[in-house]
């Protein structure tokens, strides 16, 4: 019996997962994400130069961060070059652990342990604890990486006592190491055992939880 080519809807939807869908240069936005030399990516940030003269080219400048690598750069493209939209998936993992070899989740649907090199953790385990859930990058089925929450909630594990008075040099922070081993500056009516939010982008404190 000969094939026979799919008709009606079936036919649409075979034509339309045959067709990648393509996003131009000029409609990439900051926290996008593309694909480029068959790598996926993130925009950090966007800058359009417009031509001043007739015939010249409009033309964007990408800040990008390689989401295999970790590696942040500018490129700069016409408005018309396309990208192709990654095979990016993100589900929800608890943190179990790490050791020499790298990190490990618990998937939270499938219930698949899920392995991170160091280079894909970067400064991921500042902010850490077991059971915590994050969203968790995979490319292509493969796990590549990880986005934190904007904030955690995290104790303080050390600091020194705040001296009564103690305004010298207009000072109104003190330095406190994190359960993580993170330090962070802290106002100085934070103690030991004060549970506070911190920042994960940027590291900064929050504020008491």
């Amino acid at each position: 019996m000969d094939w026979e080519p799919p008709r009606g809807e079936a036919f649409y939807a075979v034509f339309e997962d045959s067709m990648a869908a393509l996003i131009e240069a000029i409609n990439v936005k900051r926290k996008m994400f593309f694909e480029f030399e068959n790598t996926p990516f993130h925009c950090l940030d966007v800058e359009i130069s417009t031509p001043t003269a007739r015939g010249g080219q409009t033309l964007v400048r990408l800040k990008m961060r390689n989401l295999l690598t970790r590696a942040v750069f500018d490129k700069t493209f016409r408005a018309n070059d396309k990208f192709k939209e990654p095979d990016l998936e993100m589900v929800e993992a608890s943190y179990l652990y790490s050791d020499g070899e790298g990190s490990y989740f618990l998937d939270q649907e499938s219930f698949e342990t899920h392995a991170l090199s160091k280079d894909m953790m970067g400064e991921a385990l500042d902010y850490l604890l077991e059971g915590m859930i994050i969203q968790l990058h995979k490319y292509n089925g493969n796990p590549i990486g990880l986005q934190l929450p904007q904030q955690v909630e995290l104790d303080i594990a050390y600091t020194e006592p705040a001296v009564r008075g103690d305004t010298s040099s207009g000072s109104v922070t003190k330095l406190a190491k994190l359960e993580t081993g993170l330090e962070i500056k802290v106002p100085l009516f934070v103690e030991i055992g004060t549970k506070v939010k911190v920042y994960t982008e940027t590291g900064e404190f929050a504020g008491r939880a």
